[in-house]
């Protein structure tokens, strides 16, 4: 029929695709939509009556089998399973995580020392429309759930661990056994670690949250986000739902680089636990800095509990210069061979200054309380050579 088309329209169409063989990685598929057989077909798939495509904010196959593979990461080796959803960054995850789940009224019980950008949405967005923040010290187990006992407009329990950036850990399996005794729901930001280091679902977390732009993804190159949750019908209805209709979904491009990085994530997380842990214990021993943040150190107060949920402590680690925000600015001036940036989990290493970067809108006081201090420096260690990143931090001390 082809050759029977007026120069244009043959311009225009579409040929018959000429695959004969599946392909060895995964294709990406640059399509808004998807073509029906019949309309019989269409109104089966839009009815529910029939799976298919129908619209790539709905669902496209590049990005349904990077979920797909983050959900089976997720729940590896626990005999359960798992919808993940793929997002536009980690931040619309948690922001339709709470669209929803959450309604005007409700209450987010979490802590103080969260992500600034997390921080920032629950209190400068969900706020004003009536979804109220509490900041409590979750650590304090007899105080969570005397929160959550007295006040039943406290829907969820959400929390980081490690926390960004003071790498402090709270307890998954307490504050779920919480969260399930009253009914309530529980989220965890599990982008520092990915599941090759922890997994909430054993700990009996309801949903986790990845920025799959850091160490899911790793290069630097992409960004999206993921929510993985075990009650499938709720993933399925509401979230997908609120996702398809807010526009917070994903594109086959960035879901593609995801799946290209996450080919190498258990080489690249023991890597950058080798190198943290070498880096943290060469910092302890340095004198102008005050104290190291990483969970791996003796030193560290939730070294125990880190271990109990972490089958590695990570790439992340924080420390503090003694002379406060003046020296936080000259050491980040001095650095010549990490990168000053503002995110991480890339396989180059990343500096960046929390009181004058990723928490600049966080109020001081807050900051202060959460050991967020004015010469803190939070150091996303790469997968370099280990002798040439203690060299550049050595020289930007000297």
């Amino acid at each position: 029929m082809q050759h029977t088309l007026r120069f244009g329209s043959l311009c225009a169409h579409e040929l018959p695709g000429k695959q004969t063989t599946d392909p060895h990685l995964l294709p990406i598929y640059a399509t808004s939509s998807f073509a029906f057989e019949s309309i019989d077909q269409g109104i089966d798939i839009f009815q529910g009556k029939a799976q298919g495509h129908v619209y790539s904010r709905y669902g496209n196959p590049t990005v349904e089998a990077v979920a797909e593979k983050i959900a089976l990461l997720e729940t590896h080796g626990l005999n359960r399973k798992a919808k993940a959803i793929l997002f536009s960054s980690g931040m619309s995850a948690i922001a339709t995580l709470a669209l929803a789940l959450l309604k005007t009224g409700d209450k987010i019980l979490t802590q103080g020392n969260l992500y600034g950008g997390t921080t920032e949405l629950f209190t400068k967005i969900f706020q004003p429309l009536g979804i109220e923040t509490i900041l409590t010290n979750l650590k304090d187990l007899n105080q969570v759930e005397t929160i959550v006992k007295n006040d039943p407009s406290v829907r969820m329990l959400y929390f980081e661990t490690p926390a960004n950036p003071t790498m402090d850990c709270v307890d998954m399996a307490a504050l779920a056994a919480i969260a399930r005794q009253y009914n309530r729901i529980s989220a965890v930001d599990n982008t520092f670690c990915t599941p090759y280091l922890q997994q909430p679902f054993a700990f009996g977390v309801d949903y986790i949250v990845h920025s799959t732009t850091k160490f899911l993804n790793g290069h630097g190159n992409s960004i999206a986000g993921a929510l993985v949750g075990h009650d499938l019908e709720m993933m399925n209805g509401r979230i997908w739902q609120t996702m398809k209709l807010a526009g917070t979904n994903c594109n086959p491009w960035d879901a593609w680089l995801v799946h290209n990085g996450i080919k190498t994530l258990e080489l690249r997380m023991e890597r950058h636990s080798a190198n943290a842990l070498t880096i943290a214990q060469w910092l302890e021993k340095h004198p102008k800095i005050a104290r190291v943040n990483y969970n791996g150190l003796l030193s560290h107060p939730d070294h125990a509990l880190a271990k109990k949920q972490m089958r590695n402590f990570g790439g992340m680690l924080s420390f503090e210069l003694r002379d406060g925000l003046q020296a936080g600015i000259e050491f980040m001036n001095k650095i010549r061979f990490c990168t000053l940036a503002p995110t991480l989990g890339d396989v180059d290493t990343l500096i960046l200054h929390p009181a004058s970067m990723s928490h600049i809108n966080i109020p001081k006081e807050i900051r202060l309380q959460n050991g967020i201090t004015d010469g803190l420096v939070r150091l996303s260690v790469g997968i370099e050579n280990v002798e040439d990143i203690i060299e550049d931090l050595e020289q930007a001390l000297a």
